[in-house]
């Protein structure tokens, strides 16, 4: 690894350009070119619910050149729902996770649901037959409905969309009920009342959204979930390349004007070890796989 970087370095997206996941990656990646003296590139691969820009980097060179921006839907959900051509948890060295991104539940003014009973109390009226939908079948906002079904004992019928942008159109028309997506997605529908925001399923409450509680708040006792992007590199990577990379993110996310870009976005950025992270996938690849069963 002596001389590392010596060329360019490509970060694959598993997404098409202009959603969250793309856009928390390319807010750092010319900053981190001059950090590390080298151009990095960003890549779109979207496709399979992530696995085929996943793959791509999981059968890479592990030499620090090609990395991914992993979200925790591809890297830890998705995988336990569909077949993988990759391990999540043996064929990538975790580098660092970049942000956090809250949660939220809304519903269209016509459903009558304006908080965490509400929503319950419809559910249980008729069973199976209240329906919420999210960005994708095994994405978190996905399970994080499933998670809520399964600790408030109701059912809901769960309505999958190829991505956020046709949810929301639909969401916002009045053609589905509830809508569980990250804030950024609703953000301006909310502040303009077409839809009503419910909870947000983070421990806390969002800094873009202050006014909008918890479902903890609301009555469900340790509910948190919330949505994470991160930068993963293939299983082998040198450690000294994946602590320089770490250093280097960490540093660029903790410049005002990159953080204010962050926030803004209503994401919140981390930038933690790669040890921390490789524990919060571990961990949340069991949380998740029981959920999976459990739904």
């Amino acid at each position: 690894q002596e001389g590392w970087p010596n060329k360019p370095i490509r970060i694959i997206v598993p997404f098409s350009p202009g959603g969250g996941g793309d856009a928390v990656v390319r807010f750092i990646s010319d900053r981190l070119g001059e950090r590390l003296k080298q151009q990095v590139i960003i890549e779109n691969r979207p496709g399979a619910s992530g696995f085929i820009g996943a793959q791509a980097v999981a059968t890479a060179p592990p030499d620090g050149y090609t990395l991914l921006m992993g979200f925790d839907g591809g890297v830890v959900v998705a995988p336990q729902i569909l077949k993988a051509p990759f391990n999540p948890l043996t064929d990538f060295e975790p580098i660092t996770k970049l942000n956090d991104a809250t949660l939220i539940i809304v519903a269209h003014p016509a459903a009558q649901i304006r908080n965490v009973a509400d929503l319950v109390a419809q559910a249980k009226a008729r069973p199976g037959q209240l329906q919420f939908t999210s960005s994708g079948q095994g994405s978190t906002p996905h399970l994080a409905g499933e998670l809520l079904a399964i600790r408030t004992g109701i059912r809901m019928t769960h309505v999958p969309y190829k991505g956020g942008g046709q949810a929301v159109t639909d969401v916002v028309a009045g053609q589905v009920p509830v809508f569980i997506t990250v804030v950024p997605t609703i953000a301006a529908y909310v502040k303009q009342d077409r839809l009503i925001p419910v909870a947000v399923t983070s421990a806390k409450r969002s800094p873009s959204l202050p006014d909008v509680p918890t479902v903890e708040e609301l009555g469900v006792p340790g509910f948190s979930v919330s949505s994470w992007y991160g930068l993963l590199a293939p299983a082998k990577t040198p450690k000294a390349i994946v602590n320089r990379l770490q250093q280097e993110i960490a540093a660029v996310l903790a410049m005002p004007d990159i953080r204010d870009r962050y926030l803004a976005a209503a994401f919140e950025p981390v930038g933690n070890t790669p040890e921390e992270f490789a524990a919060q996938i571990r961990a949340d690849y069991a949380r998740w796989g029981q959920v999976v069963k459990d739904a």
